[in-house]
């Protein structure tokens, strides 16, 4: 006897956010990338170059910049100036999760 078969589940890339280890779905974190210009970040995930995952919230990012593990997930050393476009890349995003209505409803679905 066979099981039916219907539609196969589609997979979601999951990646882990270096700050607080949360695993997610690759599309809902924002990725940094080494570049040769130094370190950027990548929207559209599809950069050449290593790169590291982080969650859209500024918890995450405060907990990343104050110390060293951005520059040990990307094996090379943080600039003053990629420092200082990675801060103003993180003011424009909300504080946290609870802070954020569409990551709390994209969570129900």
């Amino acid at each position: 006897m066979q099981k039916p078969r219907g539609p196969r589940p589609k997979h979601v890339p999951q990646r882990t956010c270096i700050a607080c280890r949360g695993v997610e779905g690759k599309r809902s974190l924002v990725r940094l990338v080494r570049a040769e210009t130094g370190i950027e970040v990548d929207p559209t995930g599809k950069k050449a170059g290593r790169g590291a995952y982080l969650h859209p919230y500024q918890t995450c990012w405060r907990a990343v910049l104050r110390g060293n593990r951005l520059e040990q997930a990307l094996r090379t050393r943080l600039s003053d100036e990629n420092r200082q476009a990675l801060v103003a890349y993180m003011a424009t995003l909300p504080e946290s999760e609870a802070a954020d209505p569409e990551a709390a409803s994209e969570r129900e679905q």
